[in-house]
């Protein structure tokens, strides 16, 4: 029986027409039976992708044999089961949303922060002049991060810039700084050298590609990741589970959106609290009267909202 895969990358390489091509990816994608999100903007590719082993081949060879994406690193997983329901690709102003789009100042192909295969971050880390940055959203560093790690009190990516001045006094370390797979802190690299951070560097391939290569040692608790698995496991050498239930307080290594669509809010969940609170964040949201059905995974498919004619 042939294997699943799920596949993460990205590349910053400028696309003439993005929004055509993100229409034509489309079709590609769903003609080799891939699910997944892909986003795709002026400056590059953004995505995740998940199904039989050979059409994700057939996928990156793809993407590889297009010159404007031949350097992209592709990070695999075997699955059993695909990580998406469909299959979507869109065009946005930015593969990943910083709010950084001036060019001429944050330009990810012309300055980053120095790529530090993972090998080499795990031999930096505890040296005396290093301060590690997570450059990720709260409900992702929550749910893990690398031990010792500085975390910022952000709930999106693009609130990253207004925490530079909260920086301000490590500029004379070395700061490493890493996120899932390494895209966030292309530009987030680029912003702290703008601002006059010296000596940057930057997980290469991010917390995935450093659970395959370094075992994922001093990786505290489990990596937050965009499908439905929510979280994947990443150290092999020395594990540990650092979230707790965002009800109770009990350990828990189960991260969960919230039933009621309203509040969708990312939470980590022990079983005992989701089954009371039917999957909800308070008792409030219980209430509401959109909820969904709690099936104990916490995981909803995206569908269409009713449109509020009220309202229009």
């Amino acid at each position: 029986m042939e294997k699943f895969n799920t596949i993460l990358y990205y590349c910053y390489s400028p696309i003439a027409n993005a929004e055509q091509f993100a229409a034509d990816h489309l079709k590609f994608c769903k003609s080799l039976g891939l699910v997944g999100r892909i986003i795709v903007a002026d400056e590059g590719l953004n995505g995740t992708v998940s199904g039989l082993e050979s059409a994700c081949k057939a996928y990156m060879d793809a993407v590889h044999a297009d010159e404007r994406f031949a350097k992209t690193e592709f990070k695999i997983d075997e699955v059993a089961e695909p990580s998406f329901i469909k299959m979507h690709c869109r065009y946005k102003s930015e593969i990943v949303h910083s709010g950084l789009r001036d060019a001429s100042i944050i330009n990810p192909n012309e300055q980053t922060g120095k790529h530090l295969e993972p090998t080499e971050f795990k031999e930096m880390i505890d040296q005396e002049d290093v301060i590690i940055l997570d450059v990720r959203s709260n409900y992702e560093h929550s749910l893990g991060r690398f031990k010792n790690a500085i975390t910022l009190d952000i709930d999106n990516f693009r609130e990253f810039p207004e925490k530079i001045n909260e920086l301000a006094q490590y500029k004379d370390k070395k700061v490493l700084t890493y996120c899932t797979g390494g895209i966030k802190c292309e530009k987030a690299s680029a912003l702290l050298l703008h601002h006059g951070f010296n000596d940057v560097y930057q997980l290469h391939g991010g917390i995935i590609k450093y659970g395959k290569e370094a075992g994922g040692e001093d990786f505290e608790g489990k990596c937050y990741v965009f499908d439905n698995r929510i979280a994947v496991d990443v150290n092999s050498v020395n594990p540990t589970i650092v979230s707790k239930c965002y009800n109770c307080g009990t350990i828990t290594a189960k991260m969960i959106n919230c039933a009621n669509p309203e509040c969708n809010e990312h939470i980590t969940q022990c079983d005992e609290c989701g089954t009371k609170l039917e999957g909800c964040c308070s008792a409030a949201c219980v209430t509401n009267p959109r909820r969904r059905p709690y099936d104990g995974t916490g995981y909803y498919v995206k569908v269409p909202q009713q449109v509020n004619v009220a309202v229009k």
